[in-house]
């Protein structure tokens, strides 16, 4: 879009983040709220959907609850940050997904919510660039500056984004279970490693069963390998 902004996109707008759990979320989305302000908006982090105020623009944010319609129309644009190149890849934890599937580059995807999941518009796209070696705490660290980043973006352009529809045959990811994190005992940790990269130590931890015994694992980044010591 070009021209002149309308005036509801002229700042102080009002902006708000919705984070309805207590997600690993939180933190960015406090530092997008600090960052909205800092640029001269009025921003608020809002922990229930009733809590959405009227305004220009509201960011749902690891949201686990289905916001209702009223809620939605609440703001000029209701957007909803999601791992994957729409529509494949719709549905939970995509970034996961993704992980599993070996992709060391997630598509990310800024959509207007709608009633329908992982349906609306994408408004804003960008990358994130993985080495191959990021643990859970790493990939979520990369998701959630990726989420910033794209929020970020958006309100700063000079006029309002324009989504665009998705095209294009859909795919469905389903939810994670703790169970999903079970390990192959039979199988090497290298043929495992993009689960073991994925699990949560403390929430889903990696485990296995053997000799009639169940058994968790958890998994840590030390740093960069050392080479082994040599006598003269």
């Amino acid at each position: 879009m070009t021209g002149t902004a309308p005036d509801w996109w002229r700042r102080p707008r009002r902006i708000c983040a919705l984070v309805d759990n207590d997600s690993w979320i939180l933190p960015h989305a406090e530092r997008l709220v600090a960052a909205v302000r800092a640029d001269g908006d009025e921003c608020v982090l809002a922990r229930r959907a009733d809590d959405v105020p009227r305004g220009e623009v509201a960011f749902l944010l690891g949201c686990v609850h289905i916001v209702p319609p009223d809620v939605l129309a609440r703001n000029r644009l209701t957007l909803v940050v999601h791992e994957s190149a729409l529509p494949r890849g719709r549905g939970f934890a995509p970034m996961t997904w993704a992980v599993l599937d070996g992709a060391d580059r997630i598509p990310v995807s800024l959509i207007e919510a709608a009633e329908a999941a992982d349906e609306g518009d994408v408004f804003a796209t960008t990358e994130i660039v993985l080495d191959g070696t990021e643990l859970c705490d790493a990939l979520r660290a990369a998701q959630g500056a990726a989420t910033v980043e794209i929020c970020l973006d958006v309100l700063r352009r000079p006029a309002p984004p324009v989504g665009r529809p998705q095209t294009g045959t859909p795919s469905w990811h389903p939810r994670r279970r703790p169970a999903d994190s079970r390990l192959d005992p039979h199988a090497t940790l290298a043929a495992q490693f993009d689960l073991l990269r994925v699990v949560d130590n403390e929430r889903y931890p990696a485990f296995f069963e053997h000799r009639g015994r169940r058994y968790r694992l958890a998994i840590h980044d030390d740093g960069p390998a050392q080479k082994a010591d040599h006598a003269p």
